[in-house]
């Protein structure tokens, strides 16, 4: 069913005074891949790793804590790193570990020359990632996360914010994250349509929801 009206006006006021950060912040986004190493897109993809089942804040606080030995570092650098600093620093630790040894066993670590085979198949280039036993530590979500962190358009990131507001706009019954890749992609359809009865892009959507519910945007 459509946004009720109502609802639908007071998300447009809200999105005129937030539209030119929001399209800014998704320029920073594609100014990430343009220009960064592989080393940085792999910085990309452990801040994902560190959010899931926490923070944005706490994500980023854990990359600025390892970004200088994120190339490098065992297990137990990385853990002292973290202890403090993240709610699961063990596990963090070895799916880091674990995710960068794939990469280089695998792709040599050219991560930029693996995303860029995708080419237009957004949905193989999130299910590498997203459904891989290589990384650790991501799955839909996250995996969204990361591909819209580093430029990449059309995949929505389904986290609780999200989830509350499609339930609150009469889009979903419940605000239950999806448990399985057909759930996914089946509540980001529904995400899709949402942002055509509102009118507003789709990948800046997720900056306008999540800015609603936490007054801020960050990544």
């Amino acid at each position: 069913m459509p946004i009720e009206e109502k609802y639908k006006k007071e998300l447009l006021v809200y999105y005129d005074t937030k539209k030119l950060e929001i399209k800014q912040r998704l320029k920073d986004f594609e100014e990430i891949y343009k220009h960064g190493t592989d080393k940085d897109i792999f910085l990309e993809l452990v801040f994902c790793i560190f959010t899931a089942g926490a923070s944005a804040r706490m994500g980023l606080r854990c990359v600025e804590e390892i970004k200088d030995i994120v190339m490098t570092a065992s297990g137990e650098e990385f853990l002292e790193k973290l202890r403090g600093h993240h709610m699961y620093p063990d596990a963090r630790a070895k799916y880091i570990v674990h995710t960068r040894s794939y990469l280089k066993e695998t792709i040599d670590f050219k991560l930029k020359e693996k995303i860029d085979s995708f080419k237009d198949n957004i949905i193989e280039r999130r299910d590498f990632f997203a459904d891989n036993p290589g990384i650790k530590g991501l799955g839909y979500k996250e995996g969204s996360h990361f591909l819209r962190n580093i430029g990449f358009k059309g995949y929505a990131i389904l986290d609780k914010h999200i989830l509350r507001s499609l339930t609150e706009f009469g889009y979903l019954e419940s605000p239950k994250p999806p448990s399985t890749r057909k759930k996914y992609l089946l509540t980001e359809e529904i995400l899709k349509k949402f942002s055509e009865d509102l009118g507003v892009d789709f990948d800046e959507l997720d900056l306008l929801l999540w800015s609603r519910k936490t007054g801020e945007i960050i990544k």
